[in-house]
């Protein structure tokens, strides 16, 4: 956290309305709904058009489920959660869930991607070692969201270079896109803006429940008692610093 000269932390600045479209990518179903959909719901409603990445289908998220069963079950969750939110595209790179490897391979696909939907903001979610600050504690990050956040960063940057990733250009005829002005990473301990998450905090706690199958072995509590909780919780406490109102963090980074 940014802490002023007189010792108190920082306010969130809102996050930036001059834009049109979004792609955001992450590693599995469900990271953008724990995260920043109600966000995205908001920015739906007004015309904005957002598009989901993801690098897996989440095979290997619930023990008692066969990754060959589990695949195409997460895959119609993570498709109706999106809908709920206004989100009618949603793709799939197929990298292996829980292995994912900062790579050139995984950077080629996010950059790919970018050139196809040419998108002013990207968003993807924390890429640093621990869900603590930025000198470190809290819980420890899994390898698939640091490898996914951290190649998002940089393709947001490759996608603009056409001699970076060339044969995007001669095999997939996908020409340069350096219209990405900013890239936000949610779930980040260490924010600089905020979103308003009143008005698609209910659309975010329906879009989460569509995820029953993860939920179910997740935890013994109610489903929706336990996801309104964590959803209200976090944007409560984005609340303290944007002017009291219920918020949705992000860490912008300006490119």
């Amino acid at each position: 956290m940014t802490e002023q000269l007189d010792g108190s932390v920082a306010p969130l600045e809102p996050m930036p309305t001059d834009w049109q479209r979004a792609l955001a990518v992450v590693a599995h179903p469900d990271d953008l709904e724990y995260g920043c959909s109600a966000a995205i719901a908001d920015w739906t409603d007004g015309g904005r058009e957002v598009v989901y990445l993801l690098a897996t289908r989440g095979e290997a998220g619930i023990d008692t489920i066969d990754p060959a069963a589990c695949a195409p079950l997460r895959e119609a969750e993570q498709r109706a959660s999106a809908a709920v939110v206004g989100v009618s595209t949603v793709e799939f790179l197929d990298h292996r869930d829980g292995v994912i490897e900062y790579s050139l391979g995984l950077r080629r696909d996010i950059a790919a991607a970018i050139r196809r939907h040419r998108p002013e903001l990207v968003i993807t979610m924390n890429h640093r070692d621990t869900w603590g600050g930025a000198d470190g504690g809290g819980w420890w990050n899994t390898p698939d969201h640091k490898a996914v956040g951290r190649a998002t960063l940089d393709a947001a940057g490759d996608a603009g270079n056409r001699w970076i990733f060339p044969e995007l250009i001669t095999e997939q005829g996908l020409e340069p896109w350096d219209g990405v002005r900013w890239v936000a990473v949610s779930g980040t301990t260490t924010p600089t803006h905020a979103a308003d998450a009143g008005p698609g905090m209910e659309r975010s706690i329906k879009s989460l429940m569509e995820h029953k199958a993860y939920i179910e072995v997740l935890t013994d509590e109610d489903p929706e008692t336990y996801v309104r909780d964590f959803l209200t919780g976090n944007a409560r406490q984005a609340a303290a610093r944007f002017g009291g109102r219920s918020a949705v963090a992000f860490e912008v980074f300006p490119r």
